[in-house]
Formats: structure tokens, sequence, C-alpha cells
């Protein structure tokens, strides 16, 4: 289910997921007070909701969402960058944050994210952060983790919490190297795998 309002993204955001197999965009709103009521009629398996909205922003509706169904797989697609509505819609129970400017790969990644990782995710390590040499990853690395799940790029990383590209990079060198992955995406997995990264 498509939450935006601007008629010609969500045509387009619907043009393209229509052409990914395997997603189908069952229903689209323009506002909150409708994406609630369609909402409840359609149950989406994932909603991509945008931040601004005219009346009740996307994080009030994602917190009217969330009490009603705790289940409810909401993706955060907006175009604000700022950290603070980051921080909000993922208290909020967001399940991922992207921004509009993302690749379309990149967002067909998250959305199945979202949908495939709200089971129970099997804890293997006894302490989230530590890697298989005990090793363990900073406040700071699980914090670039997390966004890396989301599939923000260094630049992006960098803008929202607030440090320079080449830092955001250094941290996902170290967390490749503590975690033992060759690849953002296998650091991800890694992530799930050890209890790091919470559905």
């Amino acid at each position: 289910m498509l939450v935006d309002d601007h008629p010609v993204m969500r045509a387009g955001l619907a043009n393209l997921l229509s052409g990914e197999p395997g997603f189908a965009v069952v229903a689209q709103a323009s506002d909150a007070r409708s994406a609630l009521a369609v909402w409840r009629e359609h149950q989406p398996d994932v909603l991509l909701l945008d931040i601004s909205l005219p009346g009740i922003d996307g994080i009030e509706l994602l917190r009217q969402i969330k009490a009603e169904a705790s289940q409810a797989r909401v993706l955060m697609l907006t175009s604000s960058e700022a950290k603070e509505d980051y921080r909000q819609a993922m208290a909020a129970g967001a399940a991922g944050y992207v921004t509009k400017n993302v690749l379309p790969d990149v967002l067909f990644t998250a959305i199945r994210n979202v949908f495939e990782k709200q089971g129970v995710i099997e804890q293997r390590e006894p302490r989230p952060g530590m890697d298989d040499n005990g090793e363990t990853l900073s406040q700071r690395e699980q914090e670039v983790l997390n966004l890396l799940r989301q599939g923000f790029s260094n630049g992006e990383i960098g803008k929202l919490l607030g440090i320079s590209r080449r830092t955001a990079r250094a941290h996902v060198s170290t967390i490749l190297r503590k975690l033992g992955a060759s690849s953002r995406t296998e650091a991800v997995t890694r992530g799930f795998e050890k209890g790091i990264l919470k559905v």
C-alpha cells in the first residue's frame, strides 16, 4: 500500500513496483485519514508511508496504525533526511526508513526485508553486538549498521548521523571487518543472525 500526497509520486511508485516480480500495489491514499480507513480494509503486507502529509503527518499515522496492529509492517519512504524525523519514525515503530532518492533495487530490497524480517529472528549470540571473535560493535557502529539495513549510502548515513562521508565510510569498513562480511548486504544479514539488528 502506498501513502503519499503527491499523485505523480504514487503513480510512479505503483508503476515501478508493478514491474517487480512478487510485488502488487493493492491500495493507495493521499492523506492520513483516508489512509487509515484503506489500511484497515486491505491489511497490506507492507505499507510505504511518507512523513509529509496534509493534516496528520505520517509519523502520527504510523503511531495510530501500530496501536491498532503492532505487527503492521511499515517502511517510511520520504524526502526528509532530518535525524529527528528518522528517530521519531523508528521510535513510532517503523521497520525501515528510506529516502525518495533511493535506487529502485535498494527500495525493492528494503521492502522485502521489511516483509521477510517480521518473524522471530534466531538469536545465535548471547550478547547483541558481539562478533565471533568476541569483538563488539560500538553504539555508533550499530547505528550505522541499522542504516545500512535500510539501504542508505555513506553520504546519507553521514547526513543522518551528523558525521562526514569519510567517517561514515570508515565505520562501514570497521563493521565489515568485525562481522567478517565481504559486502554491506552480508553485514546486514550477519547483523540479524547475531541479534545486533532487531525487527
